[in-house]
């Protein structure tokens, strides 16, 4: 079970089918207990960005947040914080942020505190969350953002060229930091107008449809 601010917000659940997958409408958290990746309605955008940790053991870095392989795991390798960068070649909007952590296997490896930042460059990196974590066993799969959208249903995304995970505290007082995987998420996609014959349905297109 996890919490948010020291508050339990974190419902249990098991796999779900792609197709009646929904979302949460109030902002809390969900630990999908599975160790492969959940089907989630929301679209993976982490392989348009490029990915570096403060540190790591030998063949434990960045590629072992992505490869969808739960016996491997990022090993940071140097002083607390710990944390990951994820730079986009534009603005992009990040609804959520998806976090293999298995408290059974790495006991005082296990983040317990996790912040979250994002900006559009290292300099100007804006706190977006801090959420605290007790044993996860998971897909820890949460809102970047804690401000509700217009609609009451949910959180607004967050707008970003850049967006960091800090692990600020293990489980145990761990030095050291394993996570298992990791993904962005961005918003669901709204249905197609059909005034466009030809949408964009690639992420990588519909990074570029509009113009700002």
């Amino acid at each position: 079970m996890a919490s948010i601010g020291g508050v339990t917000g974190v419902r249990p659940l098991v796999p779900i089918p792609e197709e009646i997958a929904g979302h949460p409408n109030d902002n809390m958290a969900i630990m999908y207990q599975t160790r492969v990746p959940p089907l989630v309605p929301w679209p993976d955008i982490g392989h348009l960005a490029k990915w570096s940790v403060s540190s790591f053991k030998f063949g434990f870095g960045t590629e072992c947040l992505r490869d969808g392989d739960p016996e491997t795991f990022w090993h940071s390798d140097g002083p607390q914080p710990h944390f990951v960068t994820i730079e986009f070649p534009r603005k992009v909007a990040i609804q959520k942020l998806s976090i293999y952590l298995c408290f059974p296997l790495d006991d005082s490896y296990t983040p317990a505190t996790i912040a979250v930042r994002a900006g559009t460059g290292a300099t100007d990196l804006q706190d977006c969350r801090v959420l605290s974590l007790d044993k996860p066993d998971g897909w820890f799969t949460f809102d970047v953002s804690a401000e509700p959208n217009d609609e009451g249903d949910g959180a607004k995304p967050v707008y970003a060229y850049v967006i960091q995970v800090i692990i600020v505290a293990n489980h145990l007082n761990g030095k050291d930091t394993h996570v298992r995987g990791m993904r962005v998420l961005g918003p669901l996609e709204e249905p197609t107008s059909e005034l466009d014959p030809f949408p964009f349905t690639n992420p990588k297109f519909r990074m570029y449809e509009c113009i700002r």
